[in-house]
């Protein structure tokens, strides 16, 4: 199998979280409170990760550049502190390269369009930097592009949305449709001249989750040209799991309990009231004493890796074999299927797969050579080449 090309991983906002940062460690399987590792990334198959730069979307925008520039510093901290295991890359070739030197490529994705904080020349800047992929928004709508998490406002994207993913696709910079509404991707591909992808997204035709692509965007993913990467995040996989987060979060908000921080605690950012920031523990969601009664009555289900191959089918059978590619969404969520705890759960969807008649040359699609075409597409469609060469 060839290696895998990884769409999202928030293992930068867990260093920022626990750790004030630092990087140590990593080459041990000794954190298990993470997801990922260099020898779970080995084990996993993992040959390139597109490591998330994410800060909450309801921070004020010019704090959250701020913020983001400290995630993007984080990435390239890490991957220096581990020369022998880890390479930057920002072109296809350097992904093959890094592979050719027995390397894992790290990439960059910048999760959430409040960071570009409405100025191309941010988003200029950050392309300069190496961000391969911007995501449009994140949970929030930004004044130019609507949310998947909240109501509409502006069908998608007004024109000020729509330079934006003009220049993206001129810088090279990959549309990531992952968060947005599904407005948002239809206006998106209106204007997309070059691939654009999804870096963590389930299919809509087998969980009704907002977060998830429904078909005719999948068809014209299609002719676009770009890629759905799966994502293993038991809401968005399992109509079983959706539905019990909804009833649990029903019943959390009933008995007045406090709000919990994503999944995971954290320190405030720049700009940020740390009153708004919940001190008690939320590394296990729904951890909290006043809920155990309920969460004893009902029981997490449990999501497995055939649910999640379902989904990368529907994928291939909608969209066509050269428009998938996975993202697992590692250490962004606990809310993982069985199997696929952390990253080195890689190889069982593969061999779920494979036990489903799957060839080794579609394989080979899923885990790398499609996404390898799309930033190669991207690269040729830019009008200038920003990222700093190795």
């Amino acid at each position: 199998m060839k290696p895998i090309i990884d769409g999202h991983n928030d293992l930068p906002m867990q260093l920022r979280a626990r750790y004030g940062y630092s990087v140590a460690g990593l080459d041990e399987t000794t954190r298990p409170e993470l997801q990922t590792d260099l020898p779970r990334l080995r084990a996993g198959g993992v040959g390139a990760q597109f490591w998330s730069a994410y800060v909450p979307s309801d921070l004020a925008e010019p704090e959250a550049v701020v913020a983001t520039l400290e995630q993007v510093d984080a990435i390239y901290r890490l991957t220096a502190a581990y020369p022998e295991d880890f390479a930057m890359a920002f072109t296809a070739d350097d992904v093959e390269r890094a592979w050719a030197g027995g390397k894992i490529a790290s990439l960059i994705g910048l999760e959430g369009g409040h960071s570009l904080a409405t100025s191309l020349g941010v988003l200029r800047m950050f392309a300069r930097l190496g961000v391969r992929y911007v995501t449009l928004t994140h949970n929030n709508h930004t004044s130019w592009a609507d949310s998947a998490a909240e109501e509409p406002r502006l069908d998608g994207l007004n024109d000020a949305g729509r330079a934006v993913v003009r220049e993206m696709q001129r810088l090279g910079v990959l549309v990531d449709l992952a968060h947005v509404a599904t407005a948002t991707m239809h206006a998106a591909l209106d204007v997309a001249v070059a691939p654009v992808i999804f870096s963590h997204s389930g299919v809509r035709a087998l969980n009704d989750h907002r977060r998830n692509v429904p078909d005719d965007v999948l068809t014209r993913l299609r002719d676009n040209g770009g890629v759905l990467q799966l994502t293993f995040v038991a809401p968005f996989v399992s109509p079983r799991a959706r539905d019990w987060f909804a009833a649990a979060g029903a019943e959390w908000r009933r008995l007045g309990l406090p709000a919990a921080d994503e999944d995971w605690p954290r320190a405030p950012f720049p700009g940020e009231d740390p009153a708004s920031v919940p001190a008690w523990p939320s590394s296990v969601p729904w951890g909290h004493p006043g809920f155990a009664s309920w969460l004893a009555a009902n029981p997490r289900p449990i999501v497995t890796v055939a649910e999640v191959a379902d989904h990368v089918t529907h994928a291939r059978d909608v969209a066509g074999i050269d428009h998938i590619g996975l993202g697992g969404d590692f250490d962004g969520t606990t809310e993982l299927p069985a199997g696929l705890d952390d990253v080195s759960g890689y190889p069982r969807l593969f061999d779920e797969l494979s036990s489903r008649g799957w060839s080794s040359t579609d394989l080979d699609k899923l885990a790398s050579e499609n996404m390898l075409r799309v930033l190669r597409e991207s690269e040729k469609a830019a009008s200038e080449p920003l990222w700093p060469r190795p």
